[in-house]
């Protein structure tokens, strides 16, 4: 990217392959993750946006193919999920730090690993450090069909969680409920009040104990609605300013909205998610989904994607720089 602008600017160029440096590794990128964030950075409307010209990416699965002085624990070879980048994952061979390498079972095909990182790390965040998610509540995941949605899902049911997620499409609904969700809704109906009353009885009359909301600035006069008495909804999406809210619902329910970020997760709760991420996979438990995947060049069309989700959201948006050698 040599502009911020519309997804045009994205082109495909050759570069020399990087160096890793000590404590780095380079990683030969056999998929890497496309995320709304990524969008926002390669328009220029983000907070932190980095030094032009630069390669977008931040998170990917590949295979270690060098490494730099002072890296014990890796080696050459290695399958491995990445949770950073140094020179950006939307490239064949990308260089990280050593921490953000992170083995993966062989199990774990490279298009699902590159779905890891901002989906799982994410919805664990905003479910069990911010949510404070515990077994036997009710969670409400209101997009859950994206990679962030199916992630909160699958971590909700494995710690005995009851389950509700929406979809705006068929497809969607029968894909979370496929990764554990209890009750599937459709979000994109235009009767909400009928909408609440479903919800509010899939929870026998309680509400949501947690909300997993992925677009805020349409979703929360709902939430604040269909949260239980002292429940939180946390906010992991939004994409523009809110009208006409009235706070008075969560006044009555004595309820909470929180926003998280992973980038706001201490070095304690970040080596927690990471390890229940890591568990979770190793068990089964946990299995990303993914949705379309598209060869680095149609990169615009990615990032198209990823923000519109013309046939509705089904798991996460990948890249492949490999022709054919993602499985």
């Amino acid at each position: 990217v040599k502009e911020f602008g519309d997804p045009s600017v994205l082109k495909v160029a050759k570069i020399a392959i990087p160096k890793p440096k000590a404590g780095q590794v380079l990683v030969k990128t056999l998929a890497a993750g496309v995320n709304p964030v990524d969008t926002y950075i390669r328009a220029g409307k983000y907070a932190r946006l980095p030094t032009l010209p630069y390669t977008p990416g931040a998170e990917a699965c590949g295979v270690i193919h060098e490494i730099g002085p002072d890296v014990k624990d890796l080696k050459v070879g290695d399958k491995v999920w990445q949770k950073g980048s140094i020179t950006g994952t939307c490239a064949q061979y990308n260089v990280c730090t050593a921490q953000d390498a992170i083995k993966l079972h062989d199990k774990i095909t490279s298009t699902a690993g590159a779905g890891i990182s901002i989906a799982y790390r994410t919805a664990y965040r905003a479910l069990m450090q911010t949510g404070q998610a515990r077994p036997g509540c009710n969670v409400f995941v209101h997009g859950a069909s994206g990679g962030v949605g199916l992630a909160a899902v699958q971590i909700a049911r494995a710690y005995g969680m009851r389950v509700i997620g929406t979809a705006s499409t068929e497809k969607g609904r029968n894909l979370i409920q496929k990764n554990g969700c209890h009750v599937a809704l459709d979000h994109s109906q235009t009767d909400r009040k009928a909408y609440l009353e479903q919800l509010v009885k899939a929870t026998d009359g309680k509400g949501a104990d947690v909300i997993i909301e992925m677009l805020a600035n349409k979703n929360l006069n709902f939430d604040m609605g269909a949260v239980a008495r002292r429940g939180k909804i946390v906010v992991v999406g939004n994409r523009g300013e809110i009208d006409n809210v009235n706070c008075r619902m969560l006044m009555m329910r004595e309820a909470s909205v929180v926003g998280c970020m992973i980038a706001g997760s201490t070095e304690e709760e970040e080596a927690e998610a990471i390890s229940a991420i890591s568990g979770g996979l190793a068990s089964g438990a946990l299995s990303p989904v993914v949705g379309e995947t598209f060869p680095l060049e149609d990169a615009p069309a990615a990032h198209v994607e990823v923000i519109e989700h013309k046939h509705g959201s089904a798991g996460k948006i990948v890249l492949c720089p490999f022709s054919g050698e993602a499985e």
